[in-house]
């Protein structure tokens, strides 16, 4: 969609900046005075999704059914359920402060995404417009790269990605217990696939192929090497990530959607609305 920039100054939060580059000359003739903000919408699109994911991560409530436990809340650290591991709320914690087991591990998950490399794509360009585009130049001749405060701390991802690692199993076990129902009248349990026990597989298929494909990753396990070829294990798993790492932004938005999806699932079910489980 093509908007008059001089109209819409206010409304992009780089278009200033992109106005001056405009009169400085950076910008090819065709794209003066005109603003296509593909990079913008999609961030816009992420922000949307994030928000609304983590409304339902903040409620507290409907986030387990039977063996079924929504992503947002796994692991339960405390809380209600019986899937909670240290119990219910802590005595410590403050009365005047909205408690919810998600609380405690959102922030793994949303410090993943927010440090990811392809989502510092989107919103560099979307809010500094850099880089402005593969063909146009630069507004400044020096490079900062991400070495000074605050984009410094775009650092910190290789280490939410040990976090992320570690959540892949812990959902992995989610869907091994997502095989497992009791009987009420019996109180046995016995093995079975559910819908829901699907829609936790999928979610967990999804996000691992978002996180086995990171850039960290890919540096983690053979990146950092100047000769793959005399390390065969690590050229193999360095191949294999990098197939991964190709579809990067798809698996990104796929693992997006499904998680959410899951979460609004097992809500579903206790609100009996699924009509299947």
């Amino acid at each position: 969609m093509h908007v008059d920039l001089a109209t819409q100054a206010e409304t992009f939060p780089y278009a200033k900046r992109r106005n001056r580059n405009d009169q400085a000359g950076i910008w090819p003739n065709h794209a003066r005075g005109r603003l296509v903000d593909p990079a913008a919408a999609r961030f816009y699109r992420i922000v949307d999704f994030h928000r609304l994911l983590h409304v339902g991560g903040v409620s507290g409530k409907d986030y387990f059914f039977g063996n079924y436990v929504s992503p947002f809340y796994s692991p339960e650290l405390f809380g209600d359920s019986p899937h909670s591991w240290f119990g219910p709320k802590p005595g410590w914690w403050p009365q005047w402060l909205l408690f919810s087991p998600a609380l405690f591990i959102l922030w793994a998950p949303g410090g993943f995404r927010l440090t990811c490399y392809y989502y510092r794509g989107a919103y560099y360009k979307a809010f500094w417009a850099d880089p402005p585009a593969c063909t146009v130049g630069e507004p400044r001749k020096s490079y900062w790269g991400e070495r000074s405060f605050p984009l410094i701390m775009q650092n910190v991802h290789r280490y939410f990605l040990y976090l992320a690692l570690l959540f892949i199993l812990i959902l992995a076990y989610d869907v091994w217990k997502a095989l497992w129902f009791v009987d009420p009248a019996t109180g046995k349990s016995s093995f079975g696939i559910g819908v829901g026990t699907i829609v936790l597989a999928i979610n967990v298929y999804l996000l691992s192929g978002y996180t086995f494909g990171c850039h960290s990753l890919r540096h983690l396990i053979g990146g950092f090497r100047d000769q793959l070829a005399k390390s065969p294990a690590c050229y193999r798993a360095y191949a294999c990530v990098s197939c991964l790492n190709r579809r990067h932004m798809l698996w990104a938005w796929l693992s997006l959607f499904w998680v959410g999806f899951t979460d609004l699932y097992v809500r579903l079910c206790c609100d009996g609305r699924s009509g299947i489980d």
